[in-house]
C-alpha cells in the first residue's frame, strides 16, 4: 500500500471513530465540505505546478484532517483557507525535494497569524478514551516503523516530561506535574506526537538527528511554557521554528547549490521566528470544549 494512502486510511479510521463517539467539533457536512475543497485545491496546485495530473494526492486529505483535529473556528471557510495556505507552501516552497514546513502545522500557524481572534488551537477533539488511543498507537506504529521515524515520538515524550518538570513545574508553585500528564490523555495530542512530529518530508532520516530534533522540540516548548505560561500553541510554534532547519541538515552534503540552501534556510527561519514573536505577543485566550 502506498504510504500516503496508509496514513490517510489510518487517520480516517480515527476520525470516523471520534465522530461516531460524538467527540468532533465539526459537523458531518462541514467535514465533507472541507475535505472536498481540499481535494480541489490540492489538485489545482498540482496542475499549476506540473501542467498535468498523474496521481491522486492522498497526503492533502491527511493535511486537512490534521488541521481539522487541532483547529477550532466558527467559520468553515477559514479552515479551508488555512489548509490552502498549507498546501501552497507544500507545493511551491521546497528545496532539494524537502519541505521547509509541515503542511498541517503551517496551516495552523497561519490561522493564528491572520485570524487570531477567530481561530484557536485545541487538544480536546477525539476525547480521551483509552481504547481509541490504543487504536491510534497501533495504526501509527505501523507507519512509523515503515518510515523509520518511531524514535521521534518515543524520545520526544521522555524529553518533554523531563524539561517540563525542570523548567516549568519546578518553578511554578501553581502548576503540578499531573497537568502535564493530562495532555497525554488527549487522543488528539497523541495524534500530534505520532503523526505531525514524524512527517518524513520535514524530519531527518538519521537516528541521531532525530534524537536531536526531539530534544530541541521538547526543550523549546518547555522554554516557552516557562516564559509565557503553559499553553498548547507552544508545541506548534517550536515545530514551526525547527522544521526550516531540517533541509539544511539533511541535504548539505549532496546539495548542488549550498549558497542557495543557506540563504533560503536563513530566510525561512527568520520569517518563522518573526511569525512566532508576533503571535506570542497577542493576548492569551482561554478556550473550553465540552463535547
Amino acid at each position: 500500500m502506498h504510504l500516503q494512502l496508509q496514513q490517510l486510511l489510518s487517520l480516517g479510521v480515527i476520525v470516523f471513530l471520534g465522530t461516531y463517539m460524538g467527540n468532533m467539533y465539526l459537523s458531518i457536512s462541514s467535514l465533507f465540505i472541507i475535505l472536498f475543497s481540499t481535494v480541489l485545491i490540492e489538485h489545482m496546485f498540482i496542475y499549476m505546478k506540473e501542467k498535468r495530473l498523474q496521481y491522486i494526492s492522498f497526503s492533502s486529505l491527511s493535511t486537512a484532517i490534521g488541521v481539522m483535529l487541532m483547529l477550532v473556528t466558527p467559520y468553515v471557510w477559514l479552515t479551508v483557507l488555512a489548509i490552502a495556505l498549507g498546501l501552497i507552501q507544500k507545493q511551491f516552497l521546497t528545496i532539494e525535494n524537502r519541505h521547509f514546513f509541515n503542511p498541517s502545522n503551517f496551516a495552523l500557524i497561519m490561522a493564528l497569524l491572520f485570524f487570531y481572534n477567530d481561530a484557536h488551537l485545541v487538544l480536546g477533539q477525539l476525547g480521551d478514551t483509552l481504547w481509541l488511543k490504543l487504536v491510534l498507537v497501533v495504526v501509527a506504529l505501523a507507519i512509523l516503523v515503515r518510515v523509520k521515524r518511531w524514535i521521534i515520538p518515543l524520545s520526544f515524550v521522555g524529553f518533554y516530561l523531563l524539561f517540563e518538570y525542570i523548567l516549568v513545574v519546578s518553578y511554578d508553585p501553581v502548576l503540578i506535574m499531573e497537568e502535564v500528564y493530562h495532555r497525554f490523555y488527549s487522543v488528539s495530542f497523541m495524534l500530534f506526537i505520532l503523526f505531525m512530529l514524524t512527517d518524513p518530508k520535514t524530519t531527518p532520516q538519521n537516528l541521531w538527528y532525530q534524537l536531536g530534533f526531539s530534544l530541541f522540540l521538547a526543550l523549546g516548548a518547555a522554554f516557552l511554557d516557562r516564559i509565557y505560561g503553559f499553553r498548547v500553541q507552544h508545541l506548534f510554534m517550536i515545530l514551526f521554528l525547527l522544521t526550516p532547519l531540517v533541509p539544511l541538515l539533511t541535504t548539505w552534503q549532496k546539495s548542488n547549490n549550498k549558497k542557495r540552501l543557506i540563504i533560503l534556510t536563513v530566510i525561512m527561519f527568520s520569517l518563522a521566528l518573526s511569525v512566532i514573536i508576533f503571535v506570542q505577543s497577542q493576548p492569551p485566550y482561554y478556550f473550553e470544549m465540552d463535547i
